[in-house]
């Protein structure tokens, strides 16, 4: 993987410079980017986050945006020359458990695994960690968390390095040089 990036998961909560953090390191390479956004302006305040990002950004990046097929999207827009964004995976898991497709979430996700598998390039996925909160009242936020949980756990088995945002503070979770290892977690 070129600059050592490879293939990394950025999680945290709302606001605590996930974004800003993956445009940083973006930043810092002297190649092309491409963003893909999975939000959609349903209502005015998304509307507003979505145009404060694309104001936030680097000009010259390319964006896709793409609220469903992100395999496919991820798939086309990487390359061994080229660093992918993807902003952000609670919001494309969200657009799938709301739309009228109701095995769109297992499809897409593990569509979007088979795709990390194999990826020919570098790539930072940021989501949100919704776990540390209390388990909501209604089944549909319920299986929300459930699923995220899940999916950022087969996410981050995928990827090279995992950083959680705190207070716009990466602290690194999994990292090849911190040589960290796993407990055993058997019964």
């Amino acid at each position: 993987m070129t600059a050592g990036i490879g293939k990394m998961l950025v999680l945290g909560g709302v606001r605590s410079g996930k974004s800003c953090y993956a445009e940083g390191l973006a930043r810092g390479q002297a190649r092309a980017v491409t963003l893909i956004a999975t939000a959609e302006a349903q209502d005015e305040e998304m509307a507003a986050r979505i145009e404060a990002h694309r104001r936030h950004r680097d000009a010259r990046w390319r964006v896709i945006e793409e609220p469903l097929a992100l395999a496919a999207a991820l798939r086309t827009a990487v390359s061994p020359e080229r660093l992918v964004i993807v902003d952000c995976l609670t919001v494309w898991l969200s657009n799938l458990l709301c739309g009228k497709d109701e095995d769109a979430s297992r499809r897409e996700t593990q569509a979007l695994l088979d795709a990390l598998a194999s990826l020919a390039g570098d790539c930072i996925l940021i989501s949100n960690e919704v776990g540390f909160g209390i388990i909501p009242a209604n089944a549909l936020a319920r299986r929300f968390g459930d699923e995220a949980g899940i999916l950022h756990q087969r996410i981050a088995a995928e990827c090279d390095r995992v950083v959680l945002m705190v207070a716009g503070l990466p602290l690194p979770v999994k990292d090849p040089q911190l040589r960290m290892s796993r407990p055993d977690v058997s019964p």
